[in-house]
């Protein structure tokens, strides 16, 4: 969503489809060489389309937007990642069906603050700990469901889609409120189905077992606590937009500043290495540059593929998080919804309206009165001048009106919910399939994770979303 409207070859397309089905397949089929030859492949896949983009098509203001962009993703991702890393979390019994479902409401809240891979890593090994003596897949699985994925779309920290969708000019706040709803209905459904699955696990473990192993009560022990203050920089860091790369500069100091007071035998208790964010960060130089091209033709073309419902964008958005890493799906859809909703014409006459200094109710066009009471709401400094940038103008138009904004709320949910359906959908979930594995926890395959757990239990609560918020 730049100023700049490019017109790709629609066959640069192909390097963002081989990286992410590299991506998808890699690790499946040639785990060990892939682990070893990943950063050629995203690095020489990037390479050409950014040869492309500056060679062919001159865009070097486009791939300088992609950049700072990539920049300010991975700095979040990145501190968070270092920062959670420096706390340790020891707990010991308690691993009654109650607790542990208070556990995971508790990690589903913590996913929007410390995002869900910052959660994730925080959080695993205690988990996995007061589970220990009836450990099961479904331990696994359903902590994957909701603290790597599902609880975590309420802010834009929660989940690197979200966070992408801010970094193109999505307020903050818009997601905490218009996203509540599900979130109450993704998160509760799952709680309620883990604990039918983790009452009927805990009866079976023998009742003096029980007793023993539950009968102490909880016993929390915190080490590496000074490293809350480093998250509430980088927290409060993210609200900060000018000058460039301040935000970004504060978040990387902060986690500089955590790791060097961190102690060590802190890191060693977490298992704390630095190879799953340098994999993120390899990976998604490839993405941020080799989706350009689909992003740009989608947003020139999306007006082509029909009429789009809310059911499609949430369905669409979701299968393909599921397969595929459910941050450049975000995108892909979120561009599809420029094309669709604000193209050239639709932003002309909201620039005019602007120009004219028109109120909403003065404004016949419901888009364009809806979209007016959108740059009032979220972009009220640029409404005020009369200079919107051309972003904020195609958000105004997604955003403002209430038949548009039902999309991008379908879009949000797709890709945080349906990022949970594999390993494969979302950063966290194979970095919580590692640790457990480690810990000798039962932890299914790639298949048994779908077809044990995502088909009976979580697509239920998809179709569920589906049937309560965007059926119409």
């Amino acid at each position: 969503m730049h100023g700049a409207m490019l017109e790709p070859n629609p066959w640069m397309v192909l390097p963002f489809v081989l990286l992410l089905a590299a991506i998808a397949l890699g690790p499946l089929v040639w785990a060990h060489g892939w682990h070893k030859h990943y950063p050629k492949v995203a690095l020489s896949l990037g390479a050409v389309t950014l040869a492309y983009y500056w060679l062919g098509l001159g865009a070097v203001e486009r791939i300088g937007h992609t950049a700072h962009e990539y920049v300010s993703f991975i700095a979040l991702i990145g501190s968070l990642f270092i920062v959670s890393g420096g706390i340790h979390i020891t707990v010991k019994g308690e691993a009654t069906p109650v607790a542990n479902v208070v556990f995971l409401l508790v990690g589903a809240v913590i996913a929007n603050v410390l995002g869900t891979t910052g959660a994730s890593m925080l959080l695993i090994r205690p988990w996995l700990r007061m589970n220990r003596y009836r450990l099961t897949a479904h331990h696994v699985v359903f902590f994957i469901f909701i603290v790597s994925n599902v609880g975590g779309c309420l802010t834009p920290i929660g989940d690197p889609p979200l966070f992408l969708g801010y970094l193109k000019g999505i307020p903050f706040w818009w997601v905490l409120e218009h996203c509540w709803p599900m979130w109450l209905v993704g998160v509760g459904s799952l709680l309620a189905i883990f604990y039918v699955l983790d009452r009927r696990n805990f009866l079976r473990a023998p009742r003096e077992v029980r007793e023993k192993e539950t009968g102490g009560g909880e016993q929390w022990q915190f080490r590496g606590l000074h490293n809350v203050a480093f998250l509430a920089v980088i927290l409060g860091a993210v609200f900060i937009q000018n000058p460039p790369f301040l935000r970004e500069v504060i978040m990387v100091a902060a986690a500089v500043g955590s790791y060097l007071t961190t102690p060590r035998p802190v890191h060693e208790a977490n298992d704390f290495n630095f190879e799953p964010i340098r994999e993120v960060a390899i990976l998604f130089i490839g993405i941020f540059a080799t989706m350009m091209p689909a992003l740009d033709w989608l947003q020139l073309h999306a007006r082509e593929l029909g009429e789009p419902t809310p059911a499609l964008f949430y369905w669409g958005t979701g299968v393909l998080s599921a397969v595929l890493d459910n941050a450049p799906t975000y995108l892909s859809f979120l561009s599809a919804a420029v094309g669709v909703f604000a193209p050239p014409p639709v932003l002309q006459q909201l620039q005019n309206a602007i120009a004219q200094g028109l109120s909403p109710d003065a404004v016949q066009d419901s888009i364009t009165r809806g979209a007016l009471e959108g740059m009032a709401k979220y972009f009220p400094h640029e409404l005020a001048t009369g200079q919107p940038s051309t972003e904020h103008l195609q958000l105004s138009v997604l955003l403002g009106p209430p038949e548009n904004n039902l999309f991008i709320i379908a879009i949000s949910i797709g890709a945080v919910f349906f990022g949970a359906c594999t390993y494969i959908g979302n950063g966290p979930n194979f970095m919580v399939k590692s640790i457990a594995e480690h810990q000798k926890a039962h932890v299914p395959s790639f298949l048994g994770y779908v077809f044990r757990f995502t088909l009976p239990y979580l697509l239920p609560v998809l179709a569920l979303t589906w049937w309560i918020f965007f059926r119409s």
